[in-house]
């Protein structure tokens, strides 16, 4: 079917260039759902893939492995279509793919905004607050030794580490804090790795003495942790407190969530909520309900809940409201409703360093609502 075969074709290449209409997506994803129409598209979106030219700074190996066991919404894209279609977006440097369970009308006229300024995504940015209560501001383009006593504290760009133990035992607590719009790494004392989201705190000591390990986290925060079977992990969060050997797992504990999620990626954790205890196994999610402080276990998608870490928004049959959350932390944008937000569930992905102009337009032309920018605030309309 020659006619068909440069159909498809025609589609893909419009849609990898973002210039295809409604009807030309739809007609696109029609063609997507239906078998015998596999191969040719397999066929055009590997030909993108070998002449899409690379964009910068990306590492499209970790990035395709973190985007291709993500599942689709209900019957919209095939798992092995978004799979190499997401990676060709990224490497035509579109950095995103996103879909939804129903097709919108779209009839209404759309009244045309001057256009906001732009407002671009999170970067490498923190406060270190030192025992005494003096601040650190930190950045991407720092370099720096900052002295503590007896402990030397190195800044090298978006990471910070301590890298020994004072040898006087001397123990002080500092602060790390990313605001709305940043994120950092932190090497603590023992080796552990912490990687902090956006508006996110944790609280540790510059030495680990006595029989524990503790940290205290605000936010979200994705841990590797050092093992040392003779001094356990410990991170406590709002009541919750997690117990851990030597493991890799992501604890998300933002105010404006209904929910305290710990999920184990290696290893294993015990988590603990009042008197109730629960192992996790990895691919496990605990979660704590902020209202009634129960706690529940189940299977978790963990390429979305890592995704943060990795440079992606990642949504699983994901509401609106939910996905601007992570969008309000990750701008440093307030979120204004004037209308309802739509009941359609959202499935796929966004890149992270896309301006956030770029990524309402994609939830807009996948939705039934429109926004509008104002200053630093994004506002919902019909």
């Amino acid at each position: 079917m020659p006619d068909h075969n440069q159909r498809i074709a025609y589609l893909v290449a419009r849609y990898v260039n973002r210039s295809c209409s409604r009807e030309e997506l739809d007609e696109l994803f029609a063609a997507i759902g239906q078998d015998h129409s596999d191969e040719i598209l397999a066929q055009h979106l590997d030909e993108l893939w070998h002449t899409a030219q690379p964009t910068p700074d990306l590492d499209y190996e970790q990035i395709y492995a973190q985007i291709q066991p993500v599942p689709p919404v209900r019957k919209i894209l095939p798992l092995k279509m978004i799979a190499i279609a997401a990676s060709v977006l990224l490497l035509a440097g579109a950095s995103y793919w996103l879909t939804r369970s129903e097709q919108p009308d779209r009839s209404a006229m759309v009244i045309q905004q001057p256009a906001p300024a732009a407002i671009l995504p999170a970067s490498n940015k923190a406060v270190l607050t030192l025992a005494d209560g003096s601040t650190v501001t930190l950045d991407s383009a720092g370099n720096q030794v900052i002295r503590q006593g007896k402990v030397a504290i190195q800044q090298q760009k978006g990471q910070l580490s301590y890298a020994s133990q004072p040898a006087d035992g001397s123990i002080h607590y500092n602060k790390l804090t990313t605001p709305r719009g940043g994120q950092f790494k932190l090497i603590l004392p023992d080796g552990t790795r912490v990687w902090l989201n956006s508006a996110s705190m944790l609280r540790y000591p510059t030495a680990f003495a006595g029989k524990d390990r503790i940290v205290e986290l605000e936010g979200q925060g994705y841990f590797e942790i050092a093992p040392d079977a003779q001094q356990p992990f410990k991170v406590k969060v709002h009541g919750l407190e997690v117990l851990v050997l030597g493991t890799a797992f992501d604890v998300m504990a933002y105010g404006d969530e209904s929910s305290v999620n710990t999920t184990l990626v290696t290893g294993s954790i015990l988590v603990k909520e009042g008197n109730t205890k629960q192992l996790l196994q990895p691919g496990q999610q605990a979660v704590v309900d902020n209202q009634h402080r129960q706690l529940t276990v189940h299977a978790a998608d963990i390429r979305k809940v890592t995704a943060w870490k990795n440079g992606l928004f990642v949504f699983n049959d994901m509401a609106l409201p939910a996905i601007l959350r992570e969008v309000a932390r990750w701008y440093d944008v307030d979120i204004v409703y004037k209308a309802s937000p739509g009941t359609e569930l959202y499935g796929g992905g966004i890149g992270r360093d896309l301006q956030l102009a770029d990524v309402l337009a994609l939830l807009e032309g996948n939705g039934f609502n429109h926004f509008r920018i104002e200053g630093r605030k994004v506002i919902v309309l019909p």
